[in-house]
């Protein structure tokens, strides 16, 4: 059992996709990060001031009664919050993450359809007489002298 896991462990295709797991969570990460601390906020201040990671609604107060002036605040008095800021980050990072892989796979697209490139026409044929290979356009074969038909 373990002699077959193995030979699955080190298959060509578990550690390819092993290695873009990693490399999707960082770069999701990343894009996460880029959202909330580089896009938002500047976006926010075009709004007014908005900060979208405090953006909140209390849906039942804590034990330290609100208005609470930070998503934090009323974590920390027991508050329950729907934290839609915080959820419109996310979108905005999944949107972002989701048209770069559309772009990775539209770019393997094309090159798969490079690579699949019709095969070059035959420039040779056999000469049917002999089995000799002759040139397509050949009409006489040159090692037995056959006509070839076209």
């Amino acid at each position: 059992m373990f002699k077959e896991f193995k030979e699955f462990a080190v298959k060509g295709n578990v550690l390819d996709m092993a290695v873009g797991i990693i490399i999707g969570a960082a770069f999701g990460a990343l894009v996460a990060s880029f959202v909330s601390d580089v896009l938002m906020p500047p976006f926010g201040l075009l709004l007014g001031n908005v900060d979208f990671a405090n953006l909140f609604l209390v849906l039942h107060g804590g034990t330290v009664p609100g208005p609470y002036a930070s998503l934090a605040q009323a974590h920390a008095a027991g508050a329950v919050t729907l934290n839609y800021g915080v959820f419109v980050d996310k979108i905005i990072a999944f949107l972002i993450v989701a048209f770069v892989l559309f772009l990775l796979v539209r770019a393997m697209n094309r090159l798969k359809r490079q690579a699949a490139a019709p095969p070059a026409a035959p420039t040779t044929k056999e000469c049917p007489y002999c089995a000799t290979t002759i040139p397509v356009q050949a009409v006489r074969c040159p090692n037995c002298t056959s006509e070839i038909k076209k």
